[in-house]
């Protein structure tokens, strides 16, 4: 069920060291997905496994907060960060690097958002729909003038642990179109930011 009042009240953060508790807390002991920490899409597949088990990944995610770089947004009702998605120049994620169905449709500049992460007591609620209209106001006041993303269509129903590519719905009520659709349940679209 939608809550208007709850999405309209959010805030949106890029993570930082100063708000990297509130990510910790969101993400809980499992690193949101059996200790993934947002790395899926950053390291080689090896070691973001191996970063699974040693406890790697959420140290090279801190490192990244810590450093300040491009990581992902955070959204915020009250203290709380309650949702999550990642966003940072395309280069950054190594494994759309080696994808065959999405490679890059033409040279432009890209940040991409290849998974989001939405806490179990807000999902069903407009939430994700809200995350992506903040990366948008994000990237507007940023000068980032183009985002991508690689959302699914599901065939059928999703388990939410499989939803954290984002669900192609989300992205096109927050305006988002497909530019490429190599793969038929999992479009490549992008929101170009008006300047």
């Amino acid at each position: 069920m939608k809550n208007p009042s709850l999405t309209q009240s959010l805030r949106f953060e890029m993570l930082t060291e100063k708000n990297w508790q509130a990510f910790e807390i969101l993400f809980g002991s499992k690193g949101a997905c059996g200790g993934c920490w947002c790395m899926s899409f950053r390291l080689p597949a090896k070691e973001w496994e191996a970063g699974k088990k040693n406890g790697a990944n959420k140290t090279k995610m801190k490192l990244l907060a810590d450093q300040q770089k491009p990581t992902g947004i955070l959204a915020f009702s009250g203290d709380k960060a309650i949702a999550w998605a990642a966003l940072a120049p395309r280069n950054d994620f190594q494994k759309l690097a080696r994808s065959r169905i999405h490679k890059p449709i033409d040279a432009k500049p890209v940040w991409s958002i290849p998974c989001t992460f939405i806490h179990k007591d807000y999902r069903n609620k407009g939430v994700s729909v809200a995350l992506l209209k903040g990366v948008i106001e994000y990237a507007g006041k940023h000068e980032i003038a183009v985002l991508e993303a690689y959302p699914t269509i599901p065939s059928g129903k999703l388990p939410d642990a499989f939803a954290w590519i984002g669900l192609y719905k989300s992205f096109e009520k927050a305006g988002f179109k497909i530019v490429d659709q190599t793969s038929p349940n999992r479009p490549m679209v992008r929101y170009y930011i008006s300047r």
